[in-house]
């Protein structure tokens, strides 16, 4: 068990009591041994069991209490990280820093998350810290593009490392020929058979081309702890030194002059490669964030503007709010914007996922990188630079990416201690050897035991958990399912339960008419345009469904009148116009026969009578209308094994219609919104996983209550922050992809992590029993981790349902 103290920053208190509340509260949480809050200092003192809870855990607890916490969080870029050890190395040194609050490092992306008190260090003490552990860190730019342009000069890097070593190496590998008997045909040149050429052509390799692994090997050591460096300098230098040995010693008995039997090629093919390796991961890796780049190259770089009645052509990033902007056809959007006017359709299938244009009309909102796709639209920009919707995506993806999913755990447990017991492995083959199984025989022990060291490289292991996040997240982002972090797309995976909102979530959550019944002897078209001239004058939703019934509707209205929960009265062209409820009808002698009206609202209708110059003249039913693909989204659930559930504030006759429309035999309705929460906490008390879709503002404590909250992207931005999940189109398809996506990324991880502790469980007998060559063993540890990134980009063209 590891036992941690610190110090966290609260803000918000006001008296005593509060203090007390805040410690007590510490106090109930599970893995908490002590802890104190000084009202004074603003200050809690925590002891904690870091195998039990973490300081996200305490500072979440601390803000559900009702207060803040002080913090400060920056990003930071890491270089020079080999392996899983090291991104562990530097997450437990910067969490062992006095005032940081929790500190994350993604060995895939390369980066760190830093939360700290800025009243006790700085940001460049983080940057300090990680280049004492041996490190090199920088402050991420907000410029995407440069840590692109980073990651692009640290492939040519490696590229040009391994083309020079493998210049170098090639002679010493064309002398490996020599070794074995099947092989002796080959020709190999009398002057590369000469001990000195062979130092000579190591040399460089090993001390240059080599140097990084010698010094990530120094550090790690320096700071008590153990990485990939170490053992891939612990082998090749074996193998370097002893072939030096083996010169002088010929030097001094024949005067230099014979062939000896050297390991210089060991050493050298070795390093070459490692750096191979190393150059098809960081391209594999780059291809993991192809999601976020595709994104980032949507947006345009220049955008047309209207100024002083003149438009001219300017950077994206001169552009202002409330510049007006204009957009011609088959153009990006360049900012967040409203239609001043114009139409057109305008192509948003890299937010939502859908492919189908949308139309636009003035009024209507347009986003960052979507694509116009006929008319010219001019629009009044609403968010620019990081406020775009885009950029907002981005963030969140990116977020996701770099957190760890509690599966990672396993991985991080065994990074810790995986390079010490390697070494005593690696120990115990050389005693084995040369001491038992052929005693004597330095050269076969020394074999034995550089194999070990480099086949038990632990870089699969640490990329099997952040590489299928990464192609996961980004696969999700492009299907419009943004997840917020890791353990969110982790947990998802695990529910059995989804309890759905109604409104807006299974229906399209605005009125709509679906029925308009004329009674005969009345002119249609006549009846519809009175209908519709007349509900234009009020604001209520059922009058704006009748309105936008009879959209072309523009008969003159003379007078207007609004009776408050019964409906209107109005005289339009000439004619008096009554509607509204049955009530209304009584109370104006409208007598109404027979009408469909009690089978319309058995189905949980809103039905609204007609009456022109005091006759009944028609009827329309009005209701919110369930989404085109909320039936089939229901049925992919069940599919998946899930409990649906129902969970509205509306009646019960309408609840159940709509239920049984989608198939949902569970309904929890007429529920207060104050209470969806507690639905949500009864289903999980029941040892349910649950997880809950809405939009509203009235969903927010429910969504934030279960395991998993998804909001819908049409929905609130409250209800979207609360939420684990953003389902970008609004559509509950994309909660199935959510489930499905989560599925297989956790499927992809388990993979991964099994093939990594497999091939080591496997590589490292065979190694130690002398069945396997060091340069074998190098080729095969740079082949696992290549395969592991391999694997989980297989999840970027994962297939959902449609």
């Amino acid at each position: 068990m590891t036992e941690k103290k610190t110090d966290i920053a609260i803000t918000g208190m006001t008296c005593a009591a509060c203090a007390n509340r805040i410690e007590k509260g510490l106090q109930r949480m599970e893995g908490v041994t002590d802890a104190t809050v000084n009202f004074a200092t603003e200050k809690a003192n925590v002891s904690f069991n870091e195998d039990k809870t973490n300081m996200a855990s305490l500072q979440d607890k601390i803000r559900t209490l009702g207060y803040d916490v002080v913090k400060e969080e920056i990003d930071l870029n890491i270089i020079g990280m080999t392996c899983a050890a090291c991104s562990t190395r530097i997450e437990k040194g910067l969490n062992r820093m006095e005032g940081v609050q929790n500190a994350t490092v993604n060995l895939a992306l390369e980066t760190g998350h830093v939360s700290f008190d800025p009243s006790v260090l700085s940001s460049n003490d983080l940057i300090k810290k990680v280049q004492l552990l041996g490190y090199n860190a920088e402050f991420k730019n907000e410029q995407h593009g440069e840590k692109m342009d980073h990651r692009k000069v640290e492939i040519k890097k490696k590229t040009r490392l391994f083309l020079i070593s493998a210049l170098l190496s090639l002679p010493l590998l064309w002398t490996m020929v020599s070794h074995f008997s099947f092989t002796v045909w080959m020709y190999v040149p009398d002057f590369l058979m000469n001990p000195f050429v062979q130092w000579a052509l190591a040399t460089p390799v090993q001390f240059w081309i080599g140097w990084t692994f010698y010094k990530g090997a120094y550090f790690a050591l320096r700071n008590k702890s153990a990485n990939m460096d170490v053992l891939v300098a612990l082998g090749t230098s074996a193998a370097y030194f002893y072939s030096v040995y083996l010169v002088l010693i010929n030097l001094q008995h024949t005067g230099g002059t014979h062939s000896v039997g050297l390991y210089f090629e060991t050493s050298a093919v070795l390093i070459t490669l490692i750096i191979l390796g190393k150059v098809f991961e960081a391209r594999a890796k780059g291809r993991s964030s192809d999601a976020i780049q595709k994104l980032m190259k949507l947006q345009p770089k220049m955008a047309f503007v209207e100024r002083d009645g003149v438009t001219t052509e300017i950077a994206i990033d001169d552009v202002r709010i409330g510049d007006v902007l204009m957009i011609k056809p088959g153009s990006s959007i360049p900012v967040d914007a409203k239609v001043v006017s114009g139409n057109s359709a305008v192509d948003e299938s890299m937010l939502t996922g859908e492919s189908l244009p949308v139309d636009k009309s003035p009024g209507d909102v347009v986003y960052a990188a979507t694509v116009n796709a006929n008319g010219i639209l001019r629009v009044k920009a609403q968010g620019i630079g990081k406020d775009t919707v885009l950029s907002n995506i981005i963030r969140v993806v990116e977020e996701a990416q770099g957190s760890k999913a509690p599966i990672q755990r396993l991985a991080d447990q065994i990074s810790g201690i995986f390079v010490p017991i390697v070494v005593g492995i690696a120990v115990l083959t050389f005693i084995g050897w040369y001491f038992i199984f052929s005693p004597g025989n330095f050269a076969n022990a020394l074999e034995s035991t550089i194999a070990v060291l480099v086949i038990a490289c632990p870089c699969a292991l640490g990329l099997a958990t952040p590489t299928s996040i990464m192609a996961g997240s980004g696969r999700a982002a492009e299907l419009g399912v943004l997840f917020k972090t890791a353990e969110a797309m982790e947990n998802t995976k695990h529910i059995d339960t989804i309890v759905l909102d109604k409104t807006g979530t299974i229906t399209n959550g605005r009125p709509q008419v679906t029925e308009f019944e004329v009674v005969e002897g009345f002119e249609r078209d006549r009846i519809v345009s009175l209908a519709a001239s007349a509900e234009s004058q009020s604001e209520h939703p059922v009058s704006t469904a009748i309105t936008t019934y009879g959209e072309h509707a523009k008969l003159p209205v003379e007078s207007f009148e609004a009776i408050p929960g019964h409906g209107i009265r109005s005289v339009v062209d000439g004619q008096n116009v009554l509607i509204g409820t049955r009530k209304l009808m009584n109370e104006e002698h409208v007598e109404l026969g027979q009408t469909i009206a009690d089978d319309l609202e058995s189905q949980g209708k809103t039905v609204m009578f007609m009456a022109i110059d005091g006759t009944y003249a028609g009827l329309i039913a009005v209701a919110d209308t369930v989404k085109d693909s909320s039936e089939a989204a229901i049925i992919e659930m069940k599919k998946l094994g899930l409990h649906v559930v129902m969970l509205t504030g509306d009646q019960e006759g309408t609840a159940r219609a709509i239920a049984a429309q989608v198939g949902i035999d569970e309904v929890f309705a007429g529920v207060l919104p104050a209470e969806k929460a507690n639905v949500v906490a009864k289903l999980k008390a029941q040892g349910r996983r649950v997880a809950m879709a809405g939009d509203g503002l009235n969903d927010a404590p429910a969504l934030a209550t279960a395991d998993v909250g998804m909001a819908m992207g049409t929905g609130t931005a409250v209800a979207m922050e609360a939420a684990d999940i953003t389902l970008m189109q609004g559509d509950l398809m994309r909660a199935v992809d959510a489930i499905q996506m989560s599925r297989l990324t956790v499927r992809n991880i388990k993979q991964n992590l099994f093939w990594a502790l497999a091939y080591n469980a496997v590589g490292i007998p065979i190694a130690a029993a002398g069945f396997l060559a060091p340069w074998l063993a190098g080729a095969a540890m740079a082949f696992s981790s290549v395969s592991v990134v391999l694997n989980a980009l297989r999840l970027q063209r994962a297939k959902m349902t449609k």
